[in-house]
């Protein structure tokens, strides 16, 4: 509008009369430049003044966008795809669409049909209101409008009653949009807007509920019924009235030719096709997850999300056909996280969405995990150095007060390895280090690293037989626990959404823990019908453990490789018992054939870290690793009434001056008190080595920062102390 005033000024001085000649040459000059000056002053100041009004009523009054912002929430795969949109609060499918997501032919007959000099005009097509406006004199009614596509953005932003108060409105509304944003900004809200019938608005809406595709993969047809409809929305609803959808697209062909924009052939073959469907539900992939994002970041429009929506529709296709066995109710849910960025790549909360509880979230629900967390607990076990793979258990009936634990086929194995104890899920030695570890260590084990655990009892604390499932625990965090193991002992919660920053890591236990861990459950062996080349990648190598509740109400298979963790859950969403579905039969082929279904690994098999023992006997390891016990042994003579090891430098919490870089001597002496020799000492899981009960012990830090001192003695008893490197200030 300031540049239509400015350029009008000048114009109006070009056209005004000349004036009269005056004398003499020199007083002719004077008078001009005296009488031009008087007749540009109060024209500039009205010009001034107008241009002032329309700054101060624009300012005062700026377009409404309210409508143009309350779209419906979207929530998105990693790479933009569409994977769940919701309503508005008013029940429109409403979904933001930009020029880039339509297709070029579209925008080009979009252009052409409703407003060939779009890209040039001010908002105003002043050239079609002028052509209206003789038609509307010389007929008597309207023969044509003169509605720009910014004029019908104002419309849409502020919807009013036709009448040419109306009219006028919206072009100074067009005028506004034109001012404050661009060309595609403007598009962009028409796109956004435009009614195609029903609740369906924007473009992008209607192309899915119509098509079941983007507007960006839309045929010549498709594009012209879609330039259509916002003509007469209701009338023309393909699903509804297919005969008048078809004039109203063909109408379009039919002008797009005699304008040029289509050849007569590809018109032809278009008007061919036809327009009478059903209208199509809108995406609904991993729909549990996107409703509880959706409900966390309430006003956030569009959500991110790190799945992979290939992967995720691969996952909820294994899983209803898995389901599809089941005749008894059961149900199932599945995650899949990459364990170098902690992002879940999948997640399938369950199946039938819209079936009898088909949206409770199976994954994000407590269950009783049965036997798969043994893994963390002998992980506990072993960074203490009470255990070793190589350690011999022994599996026979024992009782721990009141309790009296089972083996879940009845039988007893007498001695085992801890290694062979927990690839085949023995309960008793799985108690028997529990309760050398401690139940409370343990489920503050877990909850530190993220998880949430609940028990049977609010009011009762953590016992024996969480060991063995007493204590509820969701897909999601067991899998985050598994990740754990995966990457050396360390644990992050896991990312759901892109724009989140790493958790900072939780420590279950050390790098050694993990590595023995990684190796036992490696060599798990494979359920029935299953063996490597037959459903499983000789290029990937899988650990896994499996789980069943008691009453057969859950089966549970976890498990990881270099690049991936995957966790399955299988059972009633009801909790009802389910007879002999088992982990090992029920679970872990689902689990196996989810990592069928995903990416090559790229990451390296880990290294053996340093202090790892590589015993590959039980007479290989220390003397006190070699048998582990339920208790300490009891002293029998005066030899055996020696004191438990304690570490007499450096104490437990001390912070320890690094020394400096010029110093002679940059060692510490490990000492300490008691226990029976050779007294074994590990900084940060790394072996230092055995040493006599006298032998001096030294220590050279690496840098600032905590350090875990372990001294272990010949009887495996142990103590711990960390200490607090820092450099001292110069």
């Amino acid at each position: 509008m300031r540049g239509w005033c400015r350029r009008h000024g000048v114009q109006h001085l070009r056209d005004g009369p000349s004036p009269r000649p005056s004398p003499p040459t020199g007083a002719r000059e004077k008078s001009k430049v005296m009488f031009s000056s008087h007749r540009l002053i109060p024209i500039v100041f009205a010009a001034l003044g107008v241009v002032l009004a329309l700054a101060t009523a624009d300012v005062a009054n700026p377009p409404d966008m309210t409508r143009y912002t309350h779209v419906s929430p979207e929530v998105v795969d990693r790479n933009g795809v569409l994977l769940r949109a919701f309503l508005t609060d008013t029940g429109y499918w409403r979904l933001k669409t930009n020029p880039r997501d339509v297709n070029a032919r579209y925008l080009e007959l979009l252009k052409a049909y409703e407003d060939k000099r779009f890209d040039s005009h001010f908002g105003v097509d002043a050239a079609a209101v002028f052509r209206a406006a003789l038609q509307y004199v010389s007929a008597g009614h309207i023969v044509s409008g003169a509605s720009t596509l910014s004029m019908q953005a104002a419309r849409l932003l502020e919807p009013r009653p036709r009448s040419i108060g109306t009219k006028l409105f919206q072009m100074v509304r067009a005028i506004q949009l034109e001012e404050r944003y661009s060309k595609d900004e403007i598009l962009s809200i028409y796109l956004t807007l435009a009614p195609f019938g029903g609740n369906l608005e924007g473009v992008r809406a209607a192309s899915l509920a119509y098509f079941g595709k983007n507007p960006d993969a839309i045929d010549l047809s498709q594009a012209a019924l879609l330039v259509a409809l916002p003509q007469s929305p209701e009338r023309q609803r393909p699903d509804r009235h297919a005969i008048r959808a078809k004039k109203g697209r063909d109408k379009v062909l039919d002008r797009m030719v005699s304008e040029g924009v289509v050849t007569a052939s590809d018109a032809n073959v278009a008007k061919k096709l036809g327009v009478a469907f059903a209208r199509q539900a809108m995406p609904l992939t991993a729909p549990h997850l996107a409703q509880r994002l959706v409900l966390q970041h309430k006003g956030t429009t569009r959500l991110v999300t790190t799945l992979d929506a290939s992967l995720q529709e691969a996952a909820e296709r294994l899983a209803a056909q898995e389901s599809a066995y089941s005749d008894d109710g059961g149900a199932l849910a599945i995650v899949v996280v990459d364990n170098q960025t902690q992002g879940v790549r999948a997640y399938v909360g369950g199946t039938d969405y819209w079936g009898k509880e088909g949206q409770i979230d199976l994954a994000n629900r407590a269950r009783s995990p049965g036997s798969a967390l043994k893994p963390v607990i002998y992980g506990l076990a072993f960074d203490d150095l009470i255990l070793h793979p190589q350690t011999l258990m022994t599996d026979e009936p024992v009782t721990f007060g009141d309790y009296a634990p089972r083996d879940f086929d009845g039988a007893f194995q007498g001695a085992v390895t801890a290694r062979d104890a927990l690839r085949m899920s023995l309960n008793i030695p799985a108690v028997m280090v529990l309760d050398r570890v401690g139940p409370l260590r343990f489920t503050n084990a877990l909850s530190n690293a993220g998880a949430a655990i609940s028990f049977p009892k609010a009011d009762e604390g953590p016992s024996l037989p969480v060991a063995l499932g007493g204590l509820g625990i969701d897909l999601a965090d067991i899998t985050m626990l598994y990740t754990g193991i995966a990457n050396g002992g360390t644990a992050h919660a896991l990312r759901y959404l892109e724009d989140e920053k790493q958790a900072p890591p939780h420590r279950l236990f050390g790098a050694v823990a993990a590595y023995y861990l990684r190796d036992i459950l490696s060599g798990v062996s494979l359920p029935e019908g299953w063996a490597m080349g037959q459903g499983l990648s000789r290029r990937r190598t899988i650990a896994f453990k499996t789980g069943t509740s008691y009453g057969f109400r859950d089966a549970w298979s976890v498990g990881f490789s270099n690049d991936y963790t995957v966790g399955v859950w299988t059972g009633r969403p009801d909790g009802a018992p389910r007879a002999d579905h088992i982990g090992r039969e029920t679970a872990a082929p689902i689990l196996l054939k989810m990592f069928g279904l995903l990416p090559r690994d790229r990451r390296p098999d880990p290294r053996i870290p340093q202090g790892a023992i590589m015993a590959r006997a039980t007479d290989q390891l220390p003397a006190g690793m070699r048998l582990f016990t339920r208790e300490q042994a009891p002293a029998q003579t005066a030899e055996t009434s020696v004191p438990p090891p304690t570490i007499a430098f450096p104490p437990n919490g001390a912070v320890l001056p690094l020394p400096a870089p010029n110093a002679n001597e940059k060692s510490i002496q490990l000492k300490a008190d008691g226990g029976r020799g050779p007294l074994t000492w590990l900084v940060d899981g790394a072996l230092l080595g055995s040493f006599d009960r006298f032998q001096p012990v030294l220590f050279t830090p690496t840098g600032e920062g905590l350090s875990r001192i372990t001294v272990v003695d010949a009887q495996g008893r142990s103590a711990i102390s960390s200490v607090r490197f820092k450099r001292l200030k110069e």
